[in-house]
């Protein structure tokens, strides 16, 4: 179906999601290589992205050698080899398996945050995105975009941000962090804008526990409080959705 001018899809099942979400990337990545000789693609992190990165590591339909890959976002004082932090999680399952010609690791232990996101948004520049893999949390963020600082017209493509209580309780429930203490309370985030001018935009959002913020950003308001509705502005965003994601719309 389409909503406004997001395209929806909606598999039976997590791992159908995940096959059909990481078939859609491989067609963009393939296009852009056999286009202009390379490809672009940022990858969001999370328990919901498990699946999808294991689909597009089983397939060797892609020259990975000709790809480079982002992240989406960083907690601020995390050092890469924090096991929550998501450089380690992309360095175990993305940059291990699929082997890009380059991986651009936000650095998260930086002394200066503020330069960090400045540097970051100056690589974004240079290497236009032709993909981008994006969940929706439970707080209906998109990356590190809480509804208290997301911004559909941010002027900057990457930020420090105060993470949204909410978003960080996520954390503690996907069993990255042992209590709300633990999760940091800053983060460098790429920013809505910037996520939504790949030229392909795919959100891979499998599980319940994601219905209620799916049900928001698709029947509710396009407004900031539930940022993942600006992908029903986004004519070139598929959403996948599985049957539990996809519960509240009354989708068979």
């Amino acid at each position: 179906m389409t909503l406004d001018e997001l395209h929806v899809h909606v598999l039976p099942d997590e791992q159908a999601l995940a096959r059909a979400a990481a078939d859609h990337a491989i067609g963009v990545l393939r296009a852009a290589i056999a286009g202009h000789g390379r490809a672009n693609v940022m990858f969001a992190s999370g328990n919901s992205q498990l699946a999808f990165l294991d689909a597009l590591a089983a397939s060797d339909r892609v020259d990975y050698s000709k790809v480079a890959a982002f992240h989406m976002d960083e907690y601020i004082g995390m050092g890469a080899d924090h096991p929550a932090g998501f450089a380690r999680y992309m360095l175990e399952r993305v940059d291990e398996r699929l082997h890009p010609r380059t991986f651009h690791f936000l650095r998260g232990d930086t002394p200066d945050p503020a330069a960090e996101a400045v540097r970051y948004a100056s690589l974004l520049r240079d290497h236009p995105l032709d993909l981008c893999c994006l969940g929706i949390g439970e707080n209906g963020h998109l990356a590190f975009n809480d509804p208290p600082v997301a911004d559909f017209d941010d002027p900057t493509d990457v930020k420090v941000v105060e993470l949204d209580e909410a978003c960080r309780r996520q954390q503690v429930g996907e069993g990255h962090f042992p209590t709300l203490a633990d999760v940091p309370t800053h983060a460098i985030t790429v920013t809505i804008p910037a996520l939504l001018r790949a030229g392909t935009v795919l959100a891979i959002v499998p599980e319940a526990r994601k219905a209620e913020a799916v049900k928001r950003a698709l029947t509710g308001p396009i407004e900031t409080a539930s940022p993942a509705s600006a992908l029903r502005r986004c004519a070139h965003a598929t959403l996948y959705l599985d049957a539990d994601s996809a519960s509240g719309l009354g989708t068979p």
